[in-house]
């Protein structure tokens, strides 16, 4: 049983689009009828066919991201935009606009911060066996690092309150954004929650903007980013590990060489293994230098996340008064 929505909150909900003239009117109006209290943005990405005629006709409010990039439209959307509860769409028609109301009844009813929409679909077109591939495997090393709350990472359709969208970052500039938004819930504990959503195939004669191979390395590099950025102490302690192993491994033959002969035959070995010890003591003290900046900017996050209003209900306290 879906919750009648609360008159009160403004809604908006947030297309970024690049090239989706066969898509973008019919996601637009989709969203009219399942939201007509709600505000539709179109941010176009540089398109070069009918993109922008086509979501103005729909009735959405078009406005221009020069550049490139999902990571750069979703930064400026965020900024730009004023309201309580934000809908992140991809403009391909591939995610289920009826769905809406459901995942925002559950994130005011629950009081969370961020509702993913987990795709779920027997389309082989729509869900390819590489990106399915590509997705279990990223979403498997974000769980293990950051906790497991989320079981698809890059689904392009997402809710979130006014609290997640006004302390988001926003670091990344393309695909890799959706990783980025995942890992912002979980670091800073917010509330969050996924329900499972229709995923269906694009429109005939639209083609998709992933790369799977070369968005799939970039969301592995912001991978790697984050964990150096939000788990220094995890990071370089690792690295001190492996520098460590190595150096006894190659001291283990010197060590037998001169209690049996009294003598260090292989000067430069010993040299070398002096050289990554040093390394490892290094990369040990980084991470427990970066890991205290690390705590702070988090605290510096935390508390700035805390000074946005909460919804209550459906209502802000601005509200009430």
């Amino acid at each position: 049983m879906i919750n009648a929505l609360p008159e009160h909150p403004t809604i908006a909900v947030l297309i970024p689009c690049y090239n989706e003239e066969i898509a973008i009117g019919k996601v637009v109006r989709d969203f009219c009828a399942a939201l007509p209290q709600a505000a539709i943005y179109v941010y176009d990405n540089n398109s070069t066919d009918r993109t922008v005629e086509e979501a103005e006709n729909a009735g959405a409010l078009v406005r221009r991201e020069r550049l490139q990039g999902k990571g750069n439209v979703l930064r400026r959307m965020f900024a730009d935009v004023e309201a309580d509860i934000y809908v992140l769409v991809d403009g391909d028609d591939t995610y289920d606009a009826s769905c809406a109301p459901q995942l925002i009844a559950h994130l005011i009813d629950e009081r969370l911060d961020m509702v993913n929409a987990a795709r779920e679909t027997d389309i082989q077109a729509a869900y390819r066996p590489g990106h399915r591939f590509g997705n279990r495997l990223l979403t498997g090393l974000i769980s293990y690092i950051f906790g497991k709350q989320v079981s698809d990472i890059l689904s392009g359709y997402r809710v979130f309150s006014r609290r997640f969208v006004k302390s988001f970052p926003a670091l990344s500039t393309g695909f890799e954004t959706e990783t980025e938004l995942t890992v912002h819930a979980l670091e800073l504990h917010m509330p969050l929650a996924e329900i499972k959503t229709p995923y269906k195939d694009r429109p005939q004669g639209s083609a998709s903007k992933l790369h799977t191979f070369r968005d799939g390395f970039r969301i592995l590099k912001t991978i790697l980013i984050l964990v150096k950025r939000e788990r220094p102490m995890q990071l370089f302690s690792l690295i001190a590990g492996i520098f460590f192993l190595i150096a006894i491994v190659l001291f283990i033959p010197l060590l037998i060489t001169y209690q049996q002969t009294g003598l260090v035959p292989r000067i430069p070995t010993a040299v070398l293994v002096a050289g990554i010890m040093v390394l490892s003591f290094l990369s040990l003290v980084c991470g427990i230098i970066l890991d205290s900046v690390t705590c702070g900017r988090r605290e510096a996050k935390r508390i700035w996340y805390l000074r946005i209003p909460v919804l209550h209900n459906g209502k802000t306290p601005s509200d009430n008064a």
